[in-house]
């Protein structure tokens, strides 16, 4: 028997002067924040970091329909599309623009799922923050989402040994091209934290798939001590039971209070809080990004994801080489980007944000424990 190796985190430069387009929430930089948030803290040993391979057209096929995958390829080649397969495909739409690299950047995404899921045949931890593309459906692009690398990573974490796979979102909407993969699957647990009535407008809390979905939409306003109760009576508890041969986490970042894409108001401590929590569960973890439009708020919730994962220490401040980089970012057209607060470029750790737990989520939390 050998040891369980060190997480591993996987990413690429293809994310550092890649953007949505001007104007796109997918304008500021997410990845490459996390990348030299981690070189300036130290945090990478060697052997630790790895390059995303881009997925080949073909091995994406497993999931996605095949001309679905030549039609995202000629968008790129040509950066237009006509009218059909505009209207076919979702291509070439205000959420789902062409962009130089709009085949490449979602397919290196899902070659680094493809790549985790071969890493922890036999154990370990995988952190691949540009992954998470939850929406993405077998034939079209949906929600900023060209392919889905979270369903990719399922089958190839199921291609490695990992039967029975336990898929935790905690991103501010519905993961609607994840359960259209596996609502009906029994070895395959669901859970679902989300923001109600927020596109795309799924994940009712009636809807149960094939028994094991469970999603939970909450109020705006969802805080800390709210989600604390979220995982300690619904994701941990209904995770434990299914005994898991691996847990996938899409962690969006978009949850937190200061992401313009939702009304959701939790600080980056409950997001660690479940990351911690759920690695014991399984032999094999591997923790996705999401969404996460705030480039500071993201990019401090994910680089906090790695110390978690590492049991590393998170300084009250953070070095002078850390805080370069947080104040080399820019957010333009949008307000906050304008006067950033201090503690954006200074800390990682947000102050928590308790508060009540509200009569909906106890009754909502109710029903699902009574499943």
């Amino acid at each position: 028997m050998t040891d369980t190796p060190a997480p591993r985190f996987i990413g690429s430069e293809i994310y550092r002067n890649s953007s949505y387009g001007g104007m796109h929430p997918l304008r500021v930089p997410r990845v490459p924040t996390v990348i030299d948030m981690l070189r300036a803290l130290n945090w990478l040993a060697p052997g630790q970091y790895l390059t995303s391979p881009r997925a080949k057209p073909a091995a994406l096929t497993v999931w996605h329909d095949p001309d679905y995958i030549d039609a995202l390829q000629r968008a790129e080649t040509e950066q237009a599309v006509s009218d059909t397969v505009r209207a076919r495909y979702n291509l070439g739409t205000a959420a789902n623009p062409v962009y130089p690299e709009v085949f490449r950047r979602p397919a290196t995404a899902a070659g680094a799922s493809f790549l985790a899921g071969e890493l922890l045949r036999h154990g370990g931890v995988v952190h691949s923050p540009g992954g998470g593309t939850h929406h993405g459906m077998p034939d079209r692009a949906n929600g900023f989402c060209y392919l889905n690398d979270a369903v990719l990573a399922m089958l190839s974490l199921r291609a490695n040994g990992a039967r029975r796979v336990a898929y935790v979102d905690i991103d501010a909407h519905h993961c609607d091209g994840v359960e259209y993969a596996f609502g009906d699957d029994p070895d395959t647990l669901l859970i679902s934290v989300h923001e109600e009535r927020r596109w795309p407008f799924t994940g009712a809390l009636e809807d149960a798939g094939g028994g094991q979905v469970f999603n939970l939409p909450v109020p705006r306003g969802f805080n800390d001590s709210e989600m604390a109760a979220v995982r300690d009576r619904l994701i941990l508890p209904r995770v434990a039971a299914f005994r898991p041969d691996a847990v996938v986490l899409q962690c969006g970042a978009d949850a937190a209070e200061e992401d313009p894409l939702s009304r959701l108001a939790l600080s980056n401590n409950a997001h660690w809080q479940i990351v911690a929590a759920l690695g014991p569960l399984a032999p094999r973890y591997l923790v996705l990004g999401g969404g996460g439009y705030n480039p500071w708020s993201v990019g401090r919730l994910w680089t906090g994801i790695w110390a978690v994962l590492n049991g590393l220490q998170i300084p009250d401040r953070l070095p002078p080489a850390a805080e370069r980089v947080l104040r080399g970012l820019e957010w333009r057209g949008h307000s906050r980007g304008r006067n950033p607060p201090e503690h954006w470029f200074t800390t990682l750790r947000d102050t928590p944000r308790p508060g009540e737990i509200r009569d909906e989520i106890d009754t909502r939390l109710r029903l699902l424990e009574a499943r």
